[in-house]
């Protein structure tokens, strides 16, 4: 039996890209999956798509940047399955410029999502965690986490924040609580939507054709650091291109 085989997994950000790959793999392997995001629209064929395969999904309307959205969430996988097994913070903005354009709400934009929404999810969670005696939680960094290019000084802070706290978090968690990062290199999602400086955008699409990797491929990390036994905690897993420098 697979070891992700019944466990309850809340994911944000769930209706497109990694989250989505996270949702389709982890509920094939036998998860029971409860999926947040902010588009219904586009996450409800994501849980038809699970339920049809036979599959248990489940699926609410939230925004990270809202603490009770999030808290809602969790609340949501525990009133309709008994427990939370895994909390998966995925939901992130790449809102990035050059610091010379001053898009300031795209900062806030960033701290909102990438930082606070991680907080949130903490918030919710580790409570539920702590009375249970176990959880695990994954956390989606970024390779600009470990590396600062121009253009993403405010991106790469908040995924520096985001490995911090999850190092933090680790060390506090004692020995029946996981706490994994993800670091996904470049990857074929929809995060264009969100970069607004031309000449960025430009520079993205262009490097995204050229060696992006689908999002199961870090999806399937995320799967790894879950079915390890209780007593095996994958503290960080990064996955980029081959060809990515």
């Amino acid at each position: 039996m697979s070891g992700i085989q019944d466990k309850v997994i809340a994911i944000t950000g769930a209706s497109s890209g990694i989250g989505e790959a996270a949702a389709l793999l982890l509920a094939g392997r036998g998860a029971k999956v409860v999926l947040g995001a902010r588009r219904l629209e586009r996450l409800g064929p994501v849980v038809e798509r699970i339920t049809k395969a036979g599959g248990e999904a489940l699926s609410a309307r939230i925004d990270v940047r809202r603490r009770e959205d999030v808290s809602g969430l969790v609340l949501l996988a525990c009133e309709r399955f008994g427990r939370l097994d895994v909390l998966i913070n995925n939901a992130g903005s790449l809102a990035t410029s050059p610091l010379d354009d001053l898009r300031v709400d795209d900062w806030e934009e960033l701290i909102d999502t990438n930082i606070k929404g991680v907080l949130y999810g903490i918030a919710a969670a580790l409570p539920v965690f702590r009375e249970q005696g176990f959880g695990h939680f994954i956390n989606t960094a970024s390779t600009s986490a470990h590396r600062i290019v121009p253009g993403q000084a405010v991106y790469a802070g908040t995924k520096f924040a985001v490995r911090a706290i999850s190092e933090g978090l680790r060390q506090e968690a004692g020995p029946r609580l996981r706490v994994t990062v993800i670091s996904p290199g470049m990857t074929r999602t929809n995060f264009l939507e969100h970069v607004k400086n031309p000449e960025l955008r430009t520079r993205f699409e262009e490097v995204r054709d050229r060696l992006a990797i689908p999002p199961d491929a870090i999806a399937r990390a995320m799967a790894y650091a879950i079915e390890q036994p209780a007593d095996v905690d994958v503290g960080e897993v990064i996955v980029r291109p081959t060809a990515q420098d």
